[in-house]
């Protein structure tokens, strides 16, 4: 593979094993510590993430892509939570890194967690912040505490995927024509906590730009995630030996705070973070504790929360 040529915070591409095109931005400390993004759902490679400034002063160089369909990425058809694990691996080839930390955030969770359970020899640590667990989990109840659009959503997608793909593409479609709209959408069913994060004008900005991104071409990353979750995902997560933290916030209502508790159950030895105070949101907040605890160096796991100061 050719090499590619990189800048910080410009757009490059890389080449798939079977030739698709993947979008990439790099930021922060590029001789840091390596540390691979995965975006949630809807999401894309841009926003919201830690500031340039963070980062360099964690010493960490953020990878951040779009998954399969979302943003600048070519799609994959019918692929499944495990197939990030290649992507990934071949992101990692381009950069020459043998070996790198990984973190998802909401529906980047399970997409991390399945590059530390198929790329164990590379992968050094995996965060996974307000995950979903696999479908059906045998002993979960899968949608308890679930926000009934996100209810409605994942029984679509497995019971009529064709009826799920026409709501998308329309969802998709009111996005694009309004970035702001998924927040204004999505706000009743946020508890108070989640409300207040949002209300924020910066904060939704970083969103907006975010879905505009994630959905500039098509709706046909976020199908294919949606169907991915409600699919056999692919690896055991059971089979996970790096180290990996859970972070969760106790009122979130999009990815119920069961969920990582099942994963914690699964996980052996899996560190376990679960914020009384916080939702699903509070994840904008909290990453820069997560990034530091992906780090080798304990003095700089011990850095203050307010390090989580958001790209703008």
């Amino acid at each position: 593979m050719a090499p590619v040529r990189w800048t910080a915070l410009v757009t490059s591409y890389v080449r798939a094993n079977d030739g698709r095109r993947l979008a990439v931005n790099l930021s922060g400390d590029q001789s840091g510590e390596p540390v691979v993004f995965l975006h949630g759902t809807p999401g894309s490679r841009l926003r919201p993430l830690p500031r340039e400034q963070v980062l360099e002063e964690l010493g960490i160089w953020l990878i951040s892509f779009d998954r399969p369909g979302y943003g600048r990425s070519d799609r994959l058809q019918s692929r499944t939570v495990a197939d990030v694990a290649q992507d990934v691996a071949a992101i990692a080839d381009s950069l020459g890194l043998d070996t790198f930390a990984v973190i998802g955030r909401s529906g980047g969770g399970p997409h991390a967690l399945a590059c530390a359970a198929l790329l164990p020899d590379r992968v050094t640590r995996a965060a996974a912040m307000m995950s979903l667990a696999p479908w059906r989990a045998a002993g979960l109840e899968w949608f308890d505490g679930m926000a009934d659009s996100n209810v409605l959503a994942y029984r679509t997608a497995a019971d009529e995927p064709d009826l799920l793909i026409r709501h998308l593409i329309e969802a998709a479609g009111e996005i694009n024509a309004d970035p702001v709209s998924h927040v204004a959408v999505i706000s009743p069913e946020m508890p108070e906590v989640d409300r207040r994060i949002v209300a924020d004008a910066n904060v939704r900005a970083l969103l907006a730009q975010n879905f505009a991104e994630a959905l500039r071409y098509s709706a046909d990353g976020w199908i294919d995630d949606v169907l991915a979750f409600c699919s056999p995902w692919g690896f055991d997560v059971s089979s996970i030996k790096r180290p990996v933290l859970l972070w969760h916030g106790e009122r979130d209502v999009f990815s119920p705070v069961a969920h990582s508790e099942w994963l914690a159950s699964k996980i052996r030895g899996a560190h376990v973070m679960i914020q009384p105070n916080d939702a699903h949101f509070g994840a904008l907040e909290a990453v820069g504790d997560v990034l530091s605890w992906l780090l080798s160096d304990p003095a700089l796991a011990s850095r203050p929360s307010q390090d989580a100061a958001l790209t703008h």
